[in-house]
């Protein structure tokens, strides 16, 4: 975040980035944008590729659109949906990469515990 910020206005000010982050904390939603990455899907393709209902997809879908993060199009009798903004993609590379690290950081921890577990036998 480039701005500074006051403590007066910080919670105004942190609101839409809340908002965004929430869109993003559902499962069900990556899923979506992840099978909308190789481009512009119909609501039956996207069940095929996520396994998700089309009711479920269809409540998702106006989150993720009312958020701005896909975009729908008519093609016919068919609504096709498709990324916004592909920077989305870097957020959530950024997180996995962290994520990743994370894991790494444990697993080495988890190996020194257990070679001090080997040297008391």
């Amino acid at each position: 975040m480039s701005k500074t910020f006051s403590p007066k206005n910080t919670s105004e000010v942190l609101a839409p980035v809340a908002e965004y982050f929430k869109v993003l904390s559902e499962t069900s939603r990556l899923q979506i944008l992840s099978c909308l990455r190789t481009g512009p899907m119909n609501v039956t393709e996207m069940g095929e590729a996520t396994g998700l209902g089309q009711a479920n997809l269809s409540k998702h879908l106006k989150v993720l659109t009312q958020a701005g993060l896909i975009s729908r199009q008519q093609k016919g009798v068919s609504v096709y949906y498709a990324i916004s903004d592909p920077v989305i993609f870097d957020l959530c590379e950024l997180v996995c990469d962290r994520i990743g690290n994370q894991i790494q950081k444990r697993a080495k921890e988890f190996e020194q515990i257990k070679g001090l577990s080997t040297l008391k036998k």
